[in-house]
């Protein structure tokens, strides 16, 4: 699905593509996802209904595409030679008023992905596995410039203590982690039991 919905969107115009992904992103917390129709996209957008379809496939893969352009940075683009540098960069990359707005629109679209199995389906091959496969490239630099032990048994949890620390935060405190929350996360619990 990744490479057929890449090779479709190569027709727009980077900033034509922006645009549209914008209209996307703001009609998805105005009205979620449930609600979110390709003609609601056309109108808006100004852009044929037709187009959308041949473009993105369907709404799912429109969708996640917005999800990722209006994403804060990429795990890919995070190489600062140290993991705990590497790791700030990852999670302290937009303000705390930016990831609470992404942090609601993600809790409805989590629910929205069980519901909706091609949404689920688009956001792990889109998002979440080569988002997965970059993050295992950073933990394996780390490893490589000796900062933790390849055997060291926590590596493959890494990424579930990432994400627990911020379904935890919603679930215990109602609100997204903030800045502070997320640095002291770090330093007292993901980087000590990697050992740096």
């Amino acid at each position: 699905m990744a490479d057929g919905a890449a090779s479709r969107r190569s027709r727009f115009t980077p900033e034509r593509e922006a645009v549209l992904y914008a209209a996307v992103f703001d009609l998805l917390c105005e009205v979620g996802y449930d609600s979110l129709t390709m003609d609601a996209v056309a109108t808006r957008t100004r852009t044929s209904k037709a187009t959308l379809y041949r473009q993105w496939g369907g709404k799912a893969e429109l969708v996640v595409g917005a999800l990722r352009h209006a994403k804060p940075g990429s795990v890919a683009g995070v190489d600062t030679g140290s993991l705990r540098s590497d790791l700030y960069g990852l999670l302290l990359n937009e303000d705390d008023s930016a990831r609470e707005q992404r942090s609601a629109l993600m809790r409805g679209l989590a629910v929205a992905t069980h519901r909706f199995p091609d949404l689920g389906q688009a956001f792990r091959e889109l998002i979440v596995d080569p988002e997965m496969d970059d993050f295992r490239r950073v933990l394996r630099r780390a490893v490589d410039r000796g900062e933790v032990s390849a055997d060291n048994p926590a590596l493959d949890y890494v990424a579930h203590m990432l994400i627990g620390a911020f379904a935890a935060c919603v679930l215990v405190y109602d609100q997204p982690p903030t800045h502070a929350f997320l640095h002291s996360y770090l330093d007292a619990v993901v980087l000590p039991v990697l050992g740096v």
